[in-house]
């Protein structure tokens, strides 16, 4: 038998971790990491961080799983917690960013399908943009590396270029149920929308009753400086899916909606068997509590501009190999002049320091939102060694 244990979908590097000891990662053959990649924007406190650890092992001593077939007085705590903290007036919870997604897509279709307007079931969604791997997210995706041997694709979503409003004026028909769009494309390249897309998208859906429904996966729980990232463009959506940060590392999703936007999902509309359990609402609890306690906010804003600072004086030193420093908050991106994928496997395995490839040529600094002064000064030591000996000639220009 030739296959692995593990199915051999991902391009697994060297790298081994066994312990987390704040923002460092530990291999199992001893080495120390400076980990800017988080787990991809997940692990919002490092690896250590008390608060999140003491609530999921008391929880766990308590009570872990029961399903949604009874009440639910840890998730209902934990929905009034992000109602009050966000525009939304209800909360699914889901174990994933996937899973979030898809439940918003299908919230976005029972708002019109629910009164009977079962033509109108189209989400508009947007060039480069990454949603998630199931058959739903995947086909909300242009992404033809995403579609490949898992066609046909639903359908149901029709592509446009981000930021461009009247590509998204000229595609609205009779079918389009409302937008998909990420605020800041993570994966994508680290691409934000100007305030004037992002206004005009809500305008829009206003003026058409169609629903706003944003991809925070990624952009949102303080990762981009505000609890979420639609708070930066004087926008509220309709519908909202979130996860990554939201546990700090356990496996946490949820779907956010307005009451309006909510009214399809009935009893029966939608489930989830793991979706909102006692130990996962412990470790969401965990991370409100720490984002208020510790000022976390205060802290991507401060750092988050320190790193672009450095970024931006440090990136003329190489002008052949970087373009421009991109991003808000601590999601932030670097696009290259060099495909992203060799650089980012320099950093790691030549200097010891994690990051994140993605599109458009970018790798993406995605640290915890816990850094100080003094993981930036070794980050940009970090980077500025590897700059310094990276082979041009073999980066694939």
């Amino acid at each position: 038998m030739s296959i692995t244990p593990l199915m051999p979908v991902y391009a697994r590097s060297d790298v081994r971790p066994v312990r987390g000891e704040h923002c460092h990662l530990i291999g199992e053959d001893g080495r120390r990491y400076l980990d800017f990649a988080a787990g991809i924007a997940v692990n919002i406190f490092g690896h250590s961080h008390q608060g999140l650890i003491g609530a999921i092992q008391r929880q766990a001593a308590t009570l872990m799983h029961v399903s949604n077939l009874y009440g639910s007085p840890q998730g209902e705590h934990l929905a009034q917690r992000l109602v009050d903290l966000t525009f939304a007036d209800t909360v699914f919870f889901t174990n994933s960013g996937a899973e979030a997604v898809e439940c918003a897509i299908k919230t976005a279709r029972s708002y019109h399908q629910h009164v009977g307007n079962d033509r109108k079931f189209e989400l508009i969604t947007f060039n480069n943009a990454f949603h998630g791997r199931t058959l739903a997210t995947i086909s909300a995706s242009s992404q033809e590396k995403m579609h490949k041997g898992f066609m046909p694709l639903l359908p149901g979503f029709k592509y446009v270029d981000f930021d461009d409003l009247d590509a998204v004026k000229a595609a609205i028909g009779p079918n389009t149920a409302g937008f998909l769009i990420e605020p800041i494309q993570g994966e994508g390249g680290i691409r934000t929308a100007s305030d004037a897309f992002m206004q005009g998208l809500r305008a829009l859906a206003d003026e058409h009753d169609l629903m706003l429904v944003l991809d925070e996966v990624q952009c949102g729980v303080a990762r981009s400086g505000t609890f979420y990232a639609y708070e930066q463009f004087g926008i509220e959506p309709d519908i909202l899916a979130t996860a990554k940060g939201i546990g700090g590392g356990f496996p946490l999703g949820a779907c956010l909606a307005t009451e309006k936007a909510a009214r399809g999902m009935v009893v029966g509309a939608h489930g989830s068997t793991y979706g909102g359990n006692p130990l996962a609402m412990a470790a969401g609890e965990a991370v409100l509590d720490a984002i208020a306690a510790e000022d976390i906010l205060a802290n991507v804003r401060d750092k988050g501009a320190k790193i672009v600072g450095r970024l931006e004086q440090f990136i003329g030193n190489y002008p052949e190999l970087f373009e421009e420093v991109r991003g808000r908050g601590l999601l932030l991106g670097i696009r290259l002049k060099v495909e992203p994928r060799g650089f980012v496997a320099h950093l790691r395995d030549g200097h010891g320091l994690l990051t994140v490839s993605g599109g458009d040529n970018t790798i993406r600094i995605v640290p915890p939102l816990v850094i100080d002064d003094g993981h930036i000064d070794e980050f940009m030591d970090r980077l500025s060694a590897a700059a310094a000996s990276y082979p041009m000639e073999s980066a694939g220009k």
